[in-house]
């Protein structure tokens, strides 16, 4: 299935997802998440760190990575939140006060949405709880729209489980089954299961949600995702195991070419040594000097960047590039026309960059690149553009910590590529 999208530098592209044509349908669609700041349960949760990424990230990346949507919005009433969802390439929908009450339903906010955005043909609304969403189920989803002619298509899951009246204590009433006969419980392979909505997405076309108050009917369809895809972090409020799972299941992206890394506050600690000869020296690390290395033997290609800014790095250009066997570029002030400049050269797409920093003039980097990484120990600016925020502080291991991040998820990225191929049905 040919797809749309629009990349971070306002390129058009088209991908191969099957025999089918996305461009043949000339609708607008667009993926929506909503994430309003109030969460009761874990105070701003929508952008609360999961494995090293803003839970609204995670879906985020599979939304755009799909290349089935002319736009990617998040819908929300906060400030910080929507900090994070423009660091990731989404639109946001500034959502009024009418609906971002406590009892304000999701179809109040999309038909919102739709209102304020007329050129919008459908729309699939993507619950930001759901991080282990992969391109792949939304484009499989939306095929039912664009070939198959359904109005709604909403993800569900398949569980083996049985179900039982539930009774007042004191009512004097006794329980009984809902879906099985006890006398004849059937073995978990004898037995299809049933379908549960697991609340990933929901897909309607604008038709049918502002005439039926519903992302739900008319010739509607179902999508059913695996169990181990159906993470929901509004029933699995322990994080550590929800983070578990999402190491696991998540969708990673598609892997990076290429890494541009700062010297200054990222490879050292920023702190100048005075000799007694007069000499300024920094330290460097071993452990993440060999971080660097390590992405250069699975083939990313390392880029360092000094900058005039700080005389001391910049002085070590040439045995920075000796002892690691990279290029090392300067860059000015704001180093974002520099680094364009190598990305369009090698013609990559910023998706397939990885860049760390720690200063708030390469926020601007930080947001286009498909992997971003600042140490804990960055700006709040820097912070809040970046993808992934080390638990280390520049000089003290955030290199390889980041690096060892994007390894994982280049490894990630090949694995589900290799999945994407088999067919499952042949099975």
């Amino acid at each position: 299935m040919a797809a749309r999208h629009r990349g971070p530098s306002g390129e058009k592209a088209e991908r191969q997802h099957g025999s089918s044509s996305k461009t043949s349908d000339r609708r607008h669609f667009a993926a929506l998440v909503l994430a309003r700041g109030g969460s009761k349960g874990i105070p701003l949760k929508n952008i609360k760190i999961l494995a090293g990424v803003p839970l609204l990230g995670w879906v985020l990346r599979a939304a755009t990575d799909s290349e089935m949507f002319d736009s990617v919005w998040v819908s929300t009433d906060h400030d910080e939140i929507e900090k994070v969802a423009k660091s990731w390439g989404a639109k946001v929908h500034r959502r009024s006060p009418e609906v971002s009450r406590d009892c304000s339903s999701s179809v109040e906010t999309i038909q919102e949405f739709l209102r304020k955005n007329p050129e919008v043909d459908v729309v699939c609304h993507i619950q930001c709880t759901s991080p282990c969403l992969h391109p792949s189920h939304l484009q499989q989803a939306l095929k039912k729209i664009i070939e198959d002619g359904y109005d709604s298509v909403f993800s569900v899951v398949r569980r083996h489980q049985f179900r039982w009246k539930e009774v007042k204590e004191g009512s004097g009433e006794y329980t009984e089954p809902l879906n099985i006969i006890p006398a004849k419980r059937p073995r978990r392979q004898d037995w299809d299961g049933e379908l549960y909505e697991n609340g990933s997405f929901y897909i309607g076309t604008r038709d049918l949600i502002l005439k039926e108050n519903s992302t739900q009917g008319r010739k509607v369809a179902y999508f059913e995702m695996e169990p181990e895809h159906s993470v929901d972090i509004d029933v699995d409020i322990d994080w550590p195991v929800a983070e578990e799972r999402v190491l696991r299941f998540g969708y990673f992206g598609r892997g990076v070419s290429i890494m541009f890394c700062r010297v200054s506050r990222c490879l050292t600690d920023g702190r100048v040594f005075l000799s007694a000869s007069g000499e300024d020296m920094v330290s460097i690390q071993t452990k993440d000097t060999t971080g660097l290395r390590m992405l250069q033997k699975d083939g990313v290609e390392v880029v360092l960047l000094t900058s005039s800014e700080d005389p001391v790095t910049q002085s070590m250009a040439d045995k920075l590039k000796e002892v690691m066997g990279c290029e090392v570029m300067d860059v000015g002030e704001e180093p974002l026309k520099e680094v364009q400049s190598v990305v369009e050269r090698k013609r990559l797409d910023w998706k397939d960059v990885a860049y760390m920093g720690n200063d708030t003039a390469d926020a601007a980097c930080l947001n286009l690149a498909g992997l971003s990484g600042v140490p804990a120990d960055a700006p709040r600016d820097a912070t809040d553009a970046a993808k992934y925020t080390c638990r280390q502080a520049g000089g003290m291991g955030a290199v390889r910590e980041f690096a060892e991040h994007v390894l994982l998820q280049k490894e990630k990225a090949k694995t589900q590529m290799k999945q994407d191929r088999i067919d499952r049905n042949n099975f």
